[in-house]
């Protein structure tokens, strides 16, 4: 059995499949999927649905654009001029779909395989354990489970990049729009903790005074994999800590890591 980290779906559902064909998956191989299955490609439902048929074999965390559109559908958002998901909405077994998406997870990590899964990154500023039992408060208010925060609210009041510093303080909504942002929305960061929304570039073009998330930590144990940054291509310069997203829906790939050989496989984007 072998284990396949993927990068950022966003609707490509056919470079998806060729994936899948170029590694060869096994039916007893597992999936790990880092997020943003859907929104900006041109086949969301169709990839939805292919996800969603080999979920037996997945692990899935959730991404910014996965958490858009559950808002939407959970929160009463409208959707944007550039969201791709109208299938999807209309589709005869959204309720079925949303909720199962709200039931996934925010993070993922395996103890014996050494790895972790995140959509954006893990502040320097916090531990593993401590990611960890943050992640497990979202999931909870995504499943409707939280003591305080009703599903509802969580995803009605879930947008907005405040408050932009971590404090162990916080309590209710900005608590967990805070955790949710660090997880599924961080590029940049300051040595203090606090987040820079505004760059979705490549680093040189970055401002003043903040870093790429993952250069601010010491160590990642166990190793750390995350997608959402495309401009970085899949280039980190680490070994403990590995991008995934190499940018499919912008016209260049989807790429597949392989966790017990470290080999990546690419496809590049149907034109």
């Amino acid at each position: 059995m072998s284990h396949y980290a993927v990068g950022d779906l966003q609707g490509c559902r056919a470079e998806f499949n060729a994936l899948l064909e170029a590694v060869e998956l096994q039916p007893t191989d597992r999936l790990w999927l880092l997020g943003d299955l859907i929104n900006r490609g041109a086949d969301s439902l169709g990839t939805l649905e292919d996800v969603y048929a080999r979920r037996a074999q997945c692990e899935i965390v959730l991404g910014n654009h996965d958490l858009h559109f559950l808002a939407i559908y959970y929160g009463g958002h409208s959707p944007s001029n550039k969201d791709t998901f109208d299938d999807l909405l209309k589709s005869s077994r959204l309720d079925e779909y949303a909720g199962w998406l709200s039931e996934q997870k925010i993070l993922h990590s395996d103890e014996q395989l050494g790895y972790c899964m995140v959509h954006a990154g893990i502040p320097h500023i916090w531990s593993f354990a401590q990611a960890q039992t943050l992640a497990r408060e979202v999931e909870s208010a995504m499943r409707d489970r939280h003591p305080d925060v009703s599903r509802q609210q969580f995803f009605s009041e879930l947008y907005g990049n405040e408050p932009a510093c971590w404090d162990d303080n916080l309590q209710g909504m900005p608590r967990l729009r805070a955790i949710t942002n660090y997880l599924t929305r961080m590029r940049l960061i300051d040595e203090r903790g606090c987040l820079e929304f505004a760059h979705k570039g490549a680093l040189k073009d970055a401002p003043a005074g903040w870093s790429p998330w993952y250069k601010l930590h010491k160590e990642a144990r166990p190793r750390l994999l995350f997608g959402h940054w495309a401009a970085l291509d899949g280039v980190t310069g680490r070994q403990d800590i590995l991008a995934l997203d190499t940018g499919c829906v912008w016209g260049r790939q989807l790429t597949a890591l392989c966790l017990e050989t470290g080999i990546r496989t690419s496809v590049d984007h149907f034109s």
